[in-house]
């Protein structure tokens, strides 16, 4: 394997991480809001804000280690992305600094507010929506460079069909992708009404899940018909996604094996996603920016990935344990202990 090729893939794995993680946890925060806002607060919160309180801090890891990488191997992408992406950019940094404030208000202040919880759930939906750009601009016809200045045709992002489709995308799946997870956990919590409730959330949103999925591959055949043509040649790998989706929601619906009911899940976006980087390959903007010309001298290269790699080694099993001390701990489950080790809190 060609070290761009390595270094690339190992951005994605850390790209599709971040959009597992950080789909639950930005799904999870509108599910409580949404809970509060519907009066089954007593029903639902209880199983959402024990997910949420350990992990929400550590959410955005991967989303660092990716943008860190991606201007370190490809060093060009500062100039293009930096430009472009400057006021999503900026609004996606906003919104995730109000998430992180209005959470731990809500959480560690003395009393939880109703807008708080909005404001997290708001946010939960919003972020995606401004980053899925990035995937957009990467597309072409959105950055030109106009007399040696890069400038971003606002009116072009705007009025293109896939920026809504790849909007709507990132907007469904959050929901689709938290509701599945979290009927996992309210099921091993053995909280059989919001497990009701949360099941439902699942069943619903995955078929508009597949419907954008599908207004997406229309809209992209619409505005990149080079790159629609190479995801055609890798047809195998959205079969399979298609495949994973369908046992994954086959288990929800008979209320069984709900822990590879999830695994199905990840591994569902796992193919559409690394089936999309592949057939974009070798841009990464088209078309100004490829993995071949564009990379970094090999001494770079080499030092990155080994410390990318390193990274992974740290980074799973710090989550592994993370899971194992809270979110899959049999007590913590089930709402008998509290985050300090005690007991109660979460069994009120």
């Amino acid at each position: 394997m060609n070290i761009d090729i390595l270094g690339i893939s190992v951005l994605w794995i850390f790209l599709w991480g971040y959009i597992i993680v950080a789909s639950i946890d930005f799904g999870a925060g509108f599910f409580g809001f949404y809970s509060v806002a519907t009066g089954k607060k007593h029903i639902t919160y209880a199983i959402i804000e024990r997910y949420l309180s350990p992990v929400w801090e550590v959410t955005n890891v991967f989303l660092v280690f990716f943008y860190i990488g991606m201007v370190g191997f490809f060093p060009d992408t500062a100039m293009y992305y930096g430009t472009a992406l400057l006021v999503p950019g900026s609004l996606a940094l906003i919104l995730l600094s109000i998430r992180g404030a209005y959470y731990a208000f809500s959480n560690y202040g003395s009393k939880q507010n109703v807008w708080y919880m909005f404001l997290y759930g708001a946010t939960g939906l919003l972020i995606p929506a401004a980053l899925s750009t990035v995937l957009v601009i990467s597309e072409g016809g959105i950055i030109q460079v106009i007399e040696g200045k890069i400038v971003l045709l606002w009116s072009e992002l705007f009025s293109s069909l896939y920026t809504w489709s790849v909007i709507l995308l990132a907007l469904v799946s959050v929901l689709y992708i938290s509701a599945m997870f979290l009927t996992y956990y309210a099921h091993k919590a053995k909280d059989k009404p919001a497990y009701m409730i949360l099941r439902g959330y699942a069943l619903f949103w995955s078929l508009p899940t597949i419907l954008a999925s599908l207004f997406a591959f229309y809209a992209i055949s619409q505005h990149n018909k080079e790159h629609f043509n190479n995801m055609l040649s890798l047809s195998w790998m959205f079969i399979a996604s298609f495949i994973c989706f369908a046992i994954a929601v086959f288990f929800v619906w008979k209320g069984r094996n709900l822990g590879l009911s999830f695994i199905m899940v990840m591994l569902q976006f796992g193919f559409a996603f690394f089936g999309y980087g592949r057939a974009h390959l070798p841009y990464i903007l088209y078309p100004y920016i490829t993995i071949r010309e564009h990379f970094t001298n090999e001494t770079m290269a080499i030092a990155l990935v080994a410390a990318f790699i390193a990274g992974l080694f740290v980074l799973i099993p710090s989550i592994v344990l993370l899971l194992r001390l809270f979110l899959f701990d049999a007590a913590y489950v089930r709402g008998t202990k509290n985050k300090k080790g005690g007991k109660g809190s979460y069994g009120k």
